[in-house]
């Protein structure tokens, strides 16, 4: 466990390294693909056939599929419900949701209805602050289909703010007493301790039966940005896709592979690549 946890602390320092350079032994014995979905599955705010054709074949591959996304509880109701992935973490660690195997959906939240029904009044009571304090900040188009958190949108629906603003509204977050976390589009924002990490260990418990940290080796996660590092700073597998790059230089726990290609074709990448190494179909 030291071990490892040191290589884990020394990793933290290096730039990520080629993806094309990780081992086929280390890719065939994948059999869980962790995956953020902005940036990461989407290219400039689409869902390309590639990318979804790649979960598609991994599922018919019996490698389990997880979306570990900042997106809210009603898109992630539908994606559990119809995209072929096992699971999905969502609002940046908030809860999990999964297809039982009768059909139901299975809801599992970090906190109570009363937790979340305080922190939505909170939150309320934040985003009248931001918006007054950071100009050109707005809420973000899917914030009515939250359960836990608050996104304001600084490059999604209109002109990207400054990083100096994006810092602001950090700042305001954080001033607050709530934690804060960047992704490529929002800054979300909770009441509570919880992250992607902490419900990704939840879910492997409770529906796989496993110790996250026993598992690692059979797990890979694929991301794109800073509100990854809980998951990037874990996995001895984890990837960043090429657009990965423009976090790089503020990156205090960058991926340890990153693909050649960007967004949906660099999840492909990954996929093709385990595919080839467990004797399975490629897109090719």
């Amino acid at each position: 466990m030291v071990e490892m946890a040191v290589k884990r602390e020394e990793a933290r320092t290096l730039e990520p390294r080629p993806f094309a350079g990780i081992g086929t032994d280390v890719l065939a014995g994948v059999d869980y693909v962790l995956t953020d979905i902005d940036d990461t599955l989407t290219t400039s705010g689409r869902l390309p056939a590639l990318a979804y054709q790649a979960l598609e074949r991994l599922q018919e591959a019996g490698i389990a599929v997880v979306p570990v996304t900042g997106r809210p509880a009603g898109w992630c109701d539908l994606i559990a419900r119809l995209w072929p992935v096992d699971a999905v973490v969502g609002e940046n660690g908030a809860f999990y949701f999964a297809c039982s195997a009768q059909g139901g959906m299975i809801r599992v939240f970090a906190q109570s209805s009363e937790e979340r029904h305080d922190g939505r009044q909170r939150l309320d009571r934040l985003a009248r602050t931001i918006l007054g304090s950071v100009p050109g900040a707005r809420l973000s188009a899917d914030q009515k289909f939250r359960e836990a958190d608050l996104a304001i949108d600084f490059a999604e629906d209109g002109p990207r703010l400054s990083d100096a603003d994006i810092a602001r509204i950090v700042t305001c977050f954080e001033d607050a007493g709530a934690v804060a976390k960047v992704s490529s589009i929002h800054v979300n924002g909770w009441f509570g301790q919880y992250d992607k990490l902490a419900m990704t260990r939840r879910l492997f418990s409770e529906r796989y039966g496993l110790d996250l940290e026993k598992a690692d080796g059979n797990v890979i996660f694929v991301g794109d940005s800073p509100n990854d590092a809980p998951m990037f700073g874990f996995f001895e597998n984890s990837v960043g896709v090429a657009n990965f790059v423009d976090f790089l230089d503020g990156s205090v726990t960058p991926p340890k592979w990153i693909t050649r290609q960007a967004g949906g074709a660099g999840f492909a990448e990954v996929a093709d690549a385990i595919l080839r190494a467990r004797g399975g179909m490629t897109g090719a």
